[in-house]
């Protein structure tokens, strides 16, 4: 039987792979270390698959769709962007776990959009490119939710996708180690006047909620507040809230966090454990 084995959450920032010099050597150093961290894990953990959770940022789709909550089930390669300095290449699918994640969530009140022939953009490719591609034979399941464009899916129907994910998986008749990555945010402000600007007291806010699993107060967030406090990248959050609904009662460890400016978001690492 399939099984969720862990989850991580983890930031998704195109500047890491196309301005990796920007921030000083510490930062970065600090940085891809946790992703090195997250590599070993799952290294030990035999992970098979990997469901990365991330957002559009009208690279895929624009604003003549935008999808609440689609699923790569097909081909999948990237990334779309060539300046995030990583080489365009097929991502191997797990496209028979992804059809029955879709059909499961078409069976139970999730209305997936399917992809079947998708090209995914950095939200989905740095996770890649750094926590999975470093493991042979590992595939991955691509999600996106629209944490980022308005209308924008509310934190409680994050959740519930994020459920959805778990619950197919748990009924998949097939052995399989999953993990979940939730990426994005922390804090920043992208095309914004404030872009460059961090805030890491909110950002350690919200780690400190994952770390005590009180998921109803991260839930209870409105996005009017997480606006005012950690921007609109912020918003990302909802993809770490749909990653620990896919996990259950869950609790945080903390992997790393840097405040960086030159990439400019707070960058925050954890570990999604069972309560």
């Amino acid at each position: 039987m399939a099984e969720i084995v862990s989850g991580f959450l983890m930031p998704h920032d195109p500047l890491i792979p196309s301005m990796p010099d920007a921030p000083p050597k510490a930062q970065q150093d600090a940085c891809l270390g946790a992703y090195a961290t997250i590599v070993d894990r799952l290294r030990a953990q035999e992970v098979d698959t990997v469901v990365v959770i991330g957002d559009d940022h009208y690279t895929i789709n624009g604003p003549y769709c935008i999808p609440q909550a689609m699923i790569g089930i097909g081909d999948v390669e990237g990334p779309c962007e060539p300046w995030l300095g990583i080489s365009r290449e097929k991502i191997e699918n797990n496209e028979a776990l992804a059809q029955h994640i879709m059909q499961h969530g078409l069976d139970n009140g999730v209305d997936w959009t399917a992809s079947k022939a998708l090209v995914v953009d950095h939200s989905v490719m740095v996770p890649v490119h750094y926590a999975v591609r470093p493991l042979a034979g590992v595939r991955t399941i691509p999600v996106y939710i629209n944490s980022g464009m308005e209308p924008l899916i509310s934190n409680s129907r994050a959740y519930e996708v994020g459920q959805s994910i778990g619950q197919a998986i748990a009924s998949w008749d097939k052995a399989e180690r999953v993990a979940i990555f939730g990426t994005g945010g922390i804090s920043h402000w992208p095309g914004m006047a404030e872009m460059g600007r961090v805030n890491e007291p909110w950002d350690r806010m919200i780690m400190d909620l994952i770390v005590k699993g009180d998921h109803a107060t991260l839930m209870d967030l409105s996005d009017a507040d997480i606006l005012r406090d950690g921007g609109n990248g912020g918003l990302e959050i909802k993809n770490f809230i749909c990653a620990m609904g896919a996990l259950g009662q869950c609790r945080g460890e903390i992997i790393a966090y840097e405040a960086v400016p030159e990439w400019v978001a707070g960058c925050g690492y954890m570990e999604l454990k069972a309560a």
